[in-house]
């Protein structure tokens, strides 16, 4: 099997992936658009794997390939569909999703590092001719029930396989967000588990359409709250998570006595669709000083921001981890913070 996972993020996917029992991670890369996991897993490993939330899509391999100057985008795919593990994948599906019929819809998705030796449009011809041959009453469509997709995971090396899930239901690049610009769920999820096991209150303060606070709901935390200074996102955070606390605020000046929350998680305003009032150093000083303020010592602050100004950052935090991501087209990192 193999997984994608946002750009930046396979150390931190690697380390969940590690705790499950029955999946090994064998190698990986990336294929320009997403990285890439390979998977060793056994049956009883799927379950889990399925279940945890920081994996963009999974996948049942058909297939793997290394080319090389001569290679020809044909034989590459007879290589990446390779029928005995074509029924391996198909059985995959079928426990995971729902019964194969005879005649599946299908569509063929590729990516392709060196565009030199042929173009990705050549292999997905040429990967959808060695399906059409191996299973004739399948048609192409798009939508389609399944989707194969092939990765040049590293140069010249590739993987296939076919993409766990119903494709007509799920959208074209990992998974629907609430809102054009809002933080992948993969991303709130994965900022949330390094906010820690959950306790009592964990707080939001710039939460947007509300993506932190549903996986922090579903990661078990009790309490959680939320604060935008745009009166549209607070409004559609409130119908999004209901069981959320959220109410219109500026995250300068949040509405929070001392030490009232276990852990702030967030996504600091970046890139071309935001904007802030005054300068962004003068901004962040005033937020992470709120931030500080509101989370109780022993407590923990996760935000995504592509800088954080040592100038700016109050003492009692103290950064214990940074992960570069790449997120809307703009280099940005992941900072953990402990609150001493």
């Amino acid at each position: 099997m193999f997984a994608t996972v946002v750009p930046g993020l396979t150390a931190l996917v690697t380390s969940d992936l590690e705790e499950l029992p029955g999946v090994h991670v064998t190698g990986g890369g990336s294929d320009g658009r997403s990285d890439v996991i390979l998977l060793d897993v056994d049956r009883g490993g799927r379950p889990g794997l399925q279940a945890l939330r920081t994996i963009e899509s999974l996948f049942a391999e058909t297939g793997r390939a290394t080319r090389s100057g001569g290679d020809s985008a044909p034989g590459l795919a007879g290589r990446l569909w390779r029928p005995d593990a074509v029924q391996k994948a198909l059985s995959a599906w079928a426990a995971d999703v729902r019964p194969l019929s005879a005649a599946m819809t299908y569509r063929v998705m590729t990516r392709a590092q060196q565009e030199q030796a042929f173009v990705r449009t050549e292999l997905r011809r040429g990967l959808t001719q060695a399906i059409a041959q191996d299973k004739p009453r399948w048609r192409t469509a798009d939508p389609a029930q399944l989707e194969v997709w092939a990765s040049e995971y590293a140069p010249g090396r590739l993987v296939a396989g076919l993409r766990l899930g119903d494709a007509s239901r799920q959208p074209r690049e990992g998974r629907e967000t609430e809102r054009a610009g809002s933080l992948r769920p993969t991303v709130a999820a994965l900022m949330v588990g390094l906010a820690g096991e959950p306790r009592d209150v964990l707080l939001d303060p710039c939460c947007g359409a509300g993506t932190i606070l549903g996986e922090a709901l579903a990661a078990g935390w009790p309490d959680v709250q939320g604060t935008d200074i745009d009166a549209g996102a607070a409004e559609m955070a409130r119908r999004a998570v209901p069981r959320a606390g959220v109410i219109e605020g500026d995250a300068r000046s949040i509405d929070l006595p001392d030490a009232a929350v276990d852990a702030v998680v967030s996504s600091l305003p970046f890139g071309p669709r935001y904007e802030v009032d005054g300068s962004m150093r003068t901004w962040m000083s005033a937020v992470l000083g709120e931030l500080t303020r509101v989370t109780a010592p022993g407590g923990r602050a996760v935000l995504l921001a592509p800088v954080v100004p040592v100038s700016v950052m109050p003492r009692p935090l103290r950064v214990v981890r940074q992960e570069p991501v790449r997120l809307l087209g703009t280099k940005t990192t992941l900072w953990v913070c402990d609150r001493k």
